[in-house]
């Protein structure tokens, strides 16, 4: 993982243009239509993105880490928004069988416990994705929101070090 550049923009987009078409061809929604934004998002400072590179494929993981300052106030109260936080959002991978979102997950824990921050926290508005969340990588839900009339689903867990984070980041261990 490293911080992304602009130059990554390019790399960013496919990505999520790659993971809205798997999407889409399982019926679970689409997000082509945000990949120019999502990719322009790179090497801006009021978008800490990272990137997961791979040595021959290039760019196939971002996420956005942002502080407790963005948690929205309609789905953190005023108490869990003052811890300390670090807050996941727009993560894409691109489709693999590597489970490379819940490397990305494990690495933003583990990066957060370095930084001496209680939690890692996360939304998203599919039903089915908040259960992934929770069962295969051990979030819990921490309520379900309403954002413009549709459910946000509202996800927490413990920062802490990963053990061998490392050897899982150099594929070494998957």
């Amino acid at each position: 993982m490293r911080e992304a550049t602009a130059a990554d923009a390019g790399a960013i987009a496919d990505m999520v243009r790659a993971r809205s078409a798997w999407l889409s061809v399982r019926g679970l929604g689409e997000c082509a239509d945000m990949a120019e934004e999502y990719g322009s998002q790179a090497g801006n400072p009021a978008f800490p993105v990272w990137v997961l590179e791979h040595e021959s494929d290039g760019v196939v993981g971002c996420t956005t880490h942002f502080g407790n300052e963005a948690l929205p106030p309609w789905g953190f109260t005023e108490e869990e928004r003052a811890e300390s936080t670090l807050f996941l959002a727009t993560t894409f991978t691109r489709p693999n069988p590597h489970r490379l979102g819940r490397l990305i997950a494990w690495w933003s824990l583990d990066h957060a416990a370095q930084q001496g921050l209680r939690r890692v926290r996360r939304g998203t508005g599919q039903e089915q994705l908040s259960r992934y969340y929770q069962e295969a990588q051990g979030w819990d839900l921490v309520r379900v929101a309403e954002r413009h009339g549709a459910k946000v689903f509202m996800l927490q867990r413990e920062a802490e070090r990963v053990p061998g984070i490392a050897d899982m980041m150099a594929g070494r261990d998957l």
